[in-house]
């Protein structure tokens, strides 16, 4: 007999499970998510009269898998140039949120009893919103287009990357064992110096390989090298210390800079799909029964203070960063929820054996009935602010909203300010290359070429010398390249400032060069001579490489720029955002009624107040039609409006289909054969004078005469007697019209 192994079987029951639940979940309109955590109740080891799953271990090494694509997925849709791009408020808003959720958090689980480490673990599940429920909450309340939208993605975006942060900061806690800020320290600056260094790399080969080997990709090879390349920057996380999911997450958001970046999102769903639906079912499959009812109340109680705690600090968040109390409100409302981070970090403290078991149910079941009531809270926020704005003192309105009209118009820098963020961020970019290409030298090329090539103190030196021609690019970069020249020297000029901080700023650029060619040297020669030898090679990469650097490092800056900016470039908007008024993109439907017409007859302006700024058809981009632009089906269309006047045009753009339905089913269309003869009410007649097209609603497309065969036969062509008429049409009006006699 064939033994089958228990893992198939137990995947089997797994998806079989999955496949029935979700359906349900489908049909009932409630997230998926919540489907594939039923499954996993109902196929784990508490629910005993169905089959149950009994290779947990195996089951868990796919659960992983699903955690890596989820995450690599979640990247894909995440991008650094995003998270520079969603601004300060929703970088407030975000910050205040995850801050104040991680204090209640951990507040709520000490007043409950628990352990310290519990409470801390809790305030992290609580302080991330779901971006998987908040996108299908939107999608299916026709919400995306609001101005509030937009708020609300970009705090997610923000959140994705503190929800990294958290992975790591709790990792270490819980192998620490204990709260030491020195260890938490040094973690959070490997973290940032690694999330630095793979970013950089990672823009400057990758998009670069996609581009080389384009022409030879093709969908099957896509998928392969996206998932080789996610696997392979999971394997490099693990090495260098951090958790599989990170390593993950870096790679999606690298690629998410790539012109390939949807198509790769597209060929990676299916897979992220299984994988992440074995994951959740997982998590369905470690939930108790029991627990949950013994823990109802604490399950309410973190419930209420999740909703509350995320209304009231995202809305918080929103109205420090300058935002209207109307979309602070609409916003606190669409975040009050948990998700699948939060699955994630409760997953973490079980692995890791320092939470306790009913840690992660809970979690579960807040996560349960808080997507449950998120599109109720979305659809009673402007209620709700309307109900506010009634009920505040008219001087609080008056005061908020001239706050948010105040910090709308901060958006000068001074040449100080421009100058110091562009010589910062110049030199944590170079230092985190500089350290690497050290470490680089001393562990890895050095120990190869002693034992391998040269030994001695000439491989050491031969390593010494490759490392520091590595180097040399960046160390001019960083100590000697001249950065933001017009504000430098308008300072330089500006009689009110003393050109001192200029000069010390210059001094201390070299000084760190010195300090990274010393620190190179240390690695190899522990010698006190190690500084002065430093002194004298940068003396000689200012004077004598200086201009074949610069060349060099111009190079390599324009490929890490057209790469990072490749994307940005193919899918540029223009930026024409004023007050309260924001831009969405429609898509013209093919049924709706604007189709063929112009843009002065439709006056969609003088109708619904929204100007036209782009029409995008096919690869033709026209800014800023004129008035005798006509629209056509499936054109995009870029247009500038407020919340109210989104929605009154979209329907337009999206029109009625029920309005141009055909009058019979398309089961009714068929081909049939008519034989004319002398009494046929078209003989003698051509097919155009026949009338068949106009009252039968067919199209005659062959006819049969003296054993000649005519396909698509002329307009003029005249019936004859025992002609065989082939026709398309509608089946209960063609025989009306040619077998009368």
């Amino acid at each position: 007999m064939i033994h089958l192994p228990q893992l198939i079987t137990d995947l089997a029951l797994i998806l079989a499970a999955a496949g029935i639940t979700t359906l349900l979940f489908k049909k009932i309109k409630q997230p998926l998510v919540l489907g594939y955590i039923l499954a996993g109740l109902l196929v784990g080891p508490h629910i005993k009269f169905i089959p149950t799953v009994t290779d947990n271990e195996s089951i868990h090494i796919w659960a992983e898998i699903g955690v890596i694509f989820l995450l690599f997925s979640l990247g894909l849709e995440f991008s650094f140039k995003k998270l520079v791009k969603v601004g300060g408020s929703a970088s407030i808003t975000a910050v205040v949120e995850v801050l104040v959720m991680l204090v209640i958090g951990f507040c709520a689980g000490m007043a409950m009893g628990w352990s310290t480490m519990d409470s801390i673990f809790l305030g992290g599940i609580l302080s991330v919103s779901s971006t998987t429920i908040i996108i299908r909450a939107f999608e299916e309340l026709g919400v995306k287009h609001k101005k509030f939208a937009n708020l609300v993605f970009g705090v997610l975006i923000v959140e994705d990357l503190v929800a990294i942060l958290l992975l790591v900061l709790l990792s270490t806690l819980a192998v620490s064992q204990q709260f030491a800020g020195t260890e938490m320290l040094v973690s959070i600056l490997k973290l940032c110096f690694f999330l630095v260094l793979w970013f950089i790399g990672g823009i400057f080969l990758v998009p670069t390989f996609l581009k080389k080997t384009k022409n030879l990709m093709n969908d099957e090879t896509m998928l392969v090298v996206s998932v080789a390349l996610c696997l392979l920057m999971v394997l490099l996380a693990v090495k260098v210390g951090f958790s599989p999911a990170l390593g993950a997450f870096i790679m999606g958001s690298i690629l998410a800079e790539t012109t390939q970046a949807e198509k790769i999102e597209h060929l990676t769903k299916s897979v992220k799909d299984l994988f992440a639906a074995i994951f959740f079912v997982s998590v369905g499959m470690l939930i108790d029964p029991a627990i949950l009812i013994d823990y109802a109340l604490p399950i309410l109680i973190i419930t209420l203070a999740t909703v509350l705690g995320k209304f009231l600090s995202s809305g918080m968040g929103a109205l420090i960063s300058g935002q209207p109390l109307k979309t602070a409100v609409q916003t606190g409302m669409s975040l009050a929820q948990i998700g699948e981070f939060s699955f994630i970090i409760a997953t973490l403290g079980l692995t890791l054996k320092v939470t306790s078991d009913f840690l992660y149910p809970i979690a579960v079941a807040v996560s349960a009935i808080t997507t449950f009531t998120t599109p109720y809270l979305i659809k009673a926020s402007e209620p709700f602010y309307n109900f506010l704005d009634r009920k505040l003192p008219e001087k609080w309105t008056a005061g908020i909203r001239k706050y948010s009209a105040s910090t709308a118009g901060i958006t000068t820098m001074s040449d100080w300010k421009t100058l110091l963020k562009s010589y910062a961020s110049n030199t944590v970019i170079h230092a985190v290359i500089l350290i690497a290409c050290v470490f680089l030298g001393a562990r890895y090329l050095q120990p190869f070429i002693t034992e391998h090539l040269i030994n001695g103190d000439r491989g050491i030196i031969l390593a010494l010398f490759l490392s520091l021609v590595l180097m040399l690019p960046f160390l001019w970069a960083l100590s000697i390249r001249r950065i933001q020249r017009k504000a430098y020297t308008n300072l330089w000029l500006n009689k009110r400032y003393t050109r001192g901080p200029l000069i010390a700023i210059e001094v201390l650029r070299i000084l760190l060069g010195i300090f990274f060619v010393g620190f190179l040297i240390y690695q190899f020669y522990d010698s006190a001579v190690a500084g002065l030898i430093a002194l004298v090679l940068m003396i000689a990469v200012l004077f004598i490489f200086s201009r074949k650097l610069q060349t060099f490092y111009d190079r390599l800056e324009n490929r890490f720029l057209g790469n990072l900016n490749a994307r940005e470039i193919e899918n540029a908007q223009p930026e024409i955002l004023p007050w309260d008024s924001h831009l969405t993109e429609l898509i013209v439907a093919p049924e709706s009624e604007i189709v063929g017409r112009s843009l002065v007859d439709l006056g969609v302006r003088e109708k619904y107040g929204i100007n036209i700024a782009l029409i995008e058809r096919g690869k033709l981009m026209i800014p800023t039609p004129g008035r005798a632009e006509r629209l056509y089906p499936n054109d995009k269309v870029l247009i500038i409006g407020t919340d109210e006047e989104l929605a009154a045009v979209k329907q337009l753009f999206e029109g009625n289909a029920h309005e141009h339905e055909v009058s019979f089913p398309k089961k009714d269309m068929t081909l049939q054969k008519i034989v004319i003869n002398s009494s046929s009410p078209v003989y003698g007649q051509s097919i155009r004078d026949s009338g068949i097209r106009e009252k039968t609603q067919g199209l005659v497309v062959g006819i049969e005469r003296g054993g000649q065969r005519i396909l698509n036969p002329d307009s003029n062509l005249i019936f004859e007697n025992e002609d065989i008429v082939w026709i398309v049409g509608n089946n209960k009006k063609i025989p009306d019209l040619l077998k009368k006699t």
